[in-house]
C-alpha cells in the first residue's frame, strides 16, 4: 500500500469513529479509559521493553541527552501515564455542556453546547508518553485522534497505541477511534497535512523545524505546542531564599521540557547578594552558566553570553544570566526574546508583580513560582495535550473544553422571522 492510500485510510477509519464517539456516554469513556490505565500498568514490562528498543538505536544514532531523556521510559513515568488517564476519567465530561441559554424578544431560546470538535491529528516528538495523554484527552472530549508520533519514539508508540486500541475495542469504544502511524516516512506527514476534508484539527508538539514543516505544510487549522523560551526575573528585593529555590527547580528540576527557565534575570540591586550562590548552585547540579558582561563582573570565571543565547532553547542544562537595571529592562527583554510561553517574577512588591502580570504577554505568567509548573496535570487539566503558544481558540495548558467548540442550539415553538 502506498503512503498515501495507507494514511487516508486511517483517517477516514477515524472520521467515521469520530461521529460515534461524539454520542458515547460519559460512564462508556470512563470506563474505557479506566481499564487502559491499568493496563498499561500491568504491561510495564512490555512496554519497557519496546522501549529499550528505541533507546538502543537512539544511542546508536547519537541523538542528545535531552532527547534521550525525553524519550526515557520507566516504572515510574509508566505509573504516571496511567495516573494521567484515571485523571482524565475522573474530570467532568465537557460534552453537551450547555454553555449559555437566553431567551429572545419573540420567546424562542438560544443557546451553545459544547460538541467534540471530531478527528485532531497529533505530530509530535520523542515523548512516549504523549501517545497516552493526547488519547485520553481526545477521546474523553468525544474525538478521534490520528497519532504521528517521531520516529525514534515508533516501538514505544506502537506498544502503548495496541494497549489502549485492545483495551478500547473490548470497552466499546467504535473502531479506528485511535489511529497510529507507524510508518516513519516524513511523506506519511505530509499526506496527513493535506487531509482537511477528514482532520478538523492539527496539534504538533515538538522543535522548530517540526513547528516550521507543520504550519507551512497543512491545510489544516493548527494549534502551535511551540518552543520554550522562558525566563524567570528576580526583582529588587525579593525573598533571596524562595527565588534561588523557584530559580533552581525551574532550570534543573527537567531541563529538557519546554517549560524550563532557559534565561535568569536579575536586577542589579539584589545581583551581588544573589547571583554567586545561585551560580554556585547551578554549577554543583551540572549547570553551564552564560553571563552578561555585569554578570560576569560579579561571578569571575563563567563563559560569555551570545546574543544567540537570548534567543536559544537549550533543552540541557544551559543558562543564561542577564542583570538589568529594572523590571522594565526585564520586560523588554523578555517582549524581545520570549516565545510566550512561560515567564515568572520573584518579587515582594505587590505593584511590580501586577504590572508583570499585565503586561508581560504569555500562555501563563506567575507570580513567586517556577515556570515548571506550566503544565495541565499541575494547573488541574488532568493530562494535557500540549501547551499551546496561539492565541486563537486555546491558549496554554489543552485539556478536555480545549479540545472542544461549541454549536448554537435553538428552542422554538413556531417563530418565523418576519
Amino acid at each position: 500500500m502506498d503512503i498515501k492510500t495507507y494514511v487516508t485510510e486511517k483517517a477516514s477509519r477515524a472520521k467515521t469513529a469520530a461521529r460515534k464517539l461524539a454520542v458515547l456516554s460519559s460512564a462508556t469513556k470512563n470506563a474505557a479509559l479506566l481499564k487502559m490505565a491499568d493496563e498499561l500498568a500491568a504491561q510495564t514490562a512490555t512496554l519497557l521493553s519496546a522501549n529499550t528498543k528505541d533507546l538502543d538505536e537512539a544511542r546508536r544514532r547519537g541523538l542528545s541527552t535531552a532527547m534521550i531523556d525525553r524519550l526515557t521510559l520507566n516504572p515510574k513515568r509508566i505509573g504516571e501515564m496511567a495516573d494521567g488517564l484515571r485523571d482524565v476519567a475522573a474530570l467532568p465530561d465537557p460534552v453537551g455542556e450547555v454553555m449559555k441559554m437566553v431567551r429572545r424578544p419573540n420567546g424562542m431560546q438560544v443557546g451553545r453546547v459544547r460538541v467534540p470538535i471530531g478527528v485532531i491529528g497529533i505530530v509530535y516528538e520523542s515523548r512516549p508518553n504523549v501517545t497516552a495523554d493526547a488519547a485520553s484527552l481526545c477521546l474523553k472530549a468525544g474525538n478521534a485522534v490520528v497519532l504521528r508520533g517521531g520516529s525514534e519514539a515508533v516501538q514505544s508508540n506502537a506498544a502503548i497505541v495496541q494497549i489502549l486500541s485492545t483495551v478500547g475495542a473490548d470497552s466499546g469504544l467504535p473502531e479506528g477511534c485511535i489511529a497510529f502511524l507507524d510508518n516513519p516516512d516524513r511523506q506519511a506527514v505530509m499526506e496527513m497535512l493535506k487531509l482537511d476534508a477528514l482532520i478538523d484539527l492539527i496539534i504538533p508538539r515538538g522543535g522548530e523545524a517540526l513547528m516550521k514543516t507543520v504550519t507551512e505544510h497543512s491545510r489544516i487549522p493548527v494549534i502551535k505546542h511551540d518552543k520554550g523560551l522562558c525566563h524567570t526575573y528576580v526583582d529588587e528585593g525579593a525573598d533571596l531564599s524562595m527565588a534561588r529555590a523557584i530559580c533552581f527547580n525551574a532550570k534543573v528540576q527537567r531541563p529538557g521540557t519546554c517549560n524550563a527557565m532557559e534565561t535568569l534575570l536579575v536586577h542589579e540591586g539584589i545581583a551581588p547578594a544573589f547571583l554567586p550562590g545561585m551560580i554556585r548552585a547551578f554549577q554543583e547540579a551540572g549547570v553551564e552558566v552564560r553571563g552578561c558582561s555585569k554578570t560576569r563582573a560579579i561571578v569571575a570565571g563563567i563563559n560569555e553570553a551570545k546574543e544567540k543565547d537570548w534567543t536559544t532553547e537549550y533543552l540541557d542544562l544551559i543558562l543564561s544570566v542577564r542583570v538589568v537595571k529594572s523590571i522594565d529592562e526585564a520586560m523588554e527583554h523578555i517582549a524581545r526574546y520570549g516565545s510566550q510561553h512561560s515567564e515568572a517574577i520573584v518579587t515582594r512588591d505587590y505593584g511590580r508583580a501586577r504590572r508583570f502580570l499585565n503586561e508581560v504577554d504569555a500562555c501563563a505568567v506567575f507570580v513567586n513560582a517556577s515556570t515548571r509548573l506550566n503544565d495541565g496535570y499541575q494547573f488541574g487539566l488532568g493530562a494535557e495535550i500540549g501547551i499551546s503558544t496561539s492565541r486563537i481558540h486555546a491558549r496554554g495548558p489543552m485539556g478536555l473544553e480545549e479540545l472542544t467548540t461549541t454549536k448554537y442550539i435553538v428552542l422554538g415553538e413556531g417563530q418565523l422571522r418576519e
